[in-house]
């Protein structure tokens, strides 16, 4: 059997990793929401009721993985999780706002082309 050998190479650059760590059609959504403040796990859920609990919990372990955000867990009385930016995850933040304020401002345009 013949190894597979990949056509077109991966790029090497910034725009490539940003690409595969952003993957996902909720992760830039849970990183807003815990930049805003909404920070624990069920919170985070009902923040985006189009997304299974699931989907969300797999693409918080990838933003983990990729050290976005952090996790950290209170033992307290009554045991709770919260998520928060990493300063990595911090720094991507304006990027994300700037990104969201660009289709904001080409939203009837960035509508008909999606149809």
């Amino acid at each position: 059997m013949a190894t597979y050998v990949r056509k077109i190479p991966i790029l090497d650059c910034g725009h490539e990793y940003i690409r595969k760590i952003l993957h996902g059609r909720w992760k830039i959504a849970l990183l807003i929401r815990i930049s805003d403040g909404i920070t624990r796990p069920g919170e985070i859920s009902r923040s985006i009721p189009q997304a299974t609990r699931r989907v969300l919990d797999a693409q918080l372990g990838e933003l983990l993985m990729h050290n976005l955000i952090k996790k950290e867990v209170y033992n307290e009385a009554v045991p709770h999780v919260e998520y928060l930016l990493t300063d990595l995850g911090q720094s991507l933040m304006p990027v994300i706002n700037l990104m969201g304020q660009w289709g904001e401002d080409n939203i009837e345009t960035l509508k008909s082309a999606v149809k």
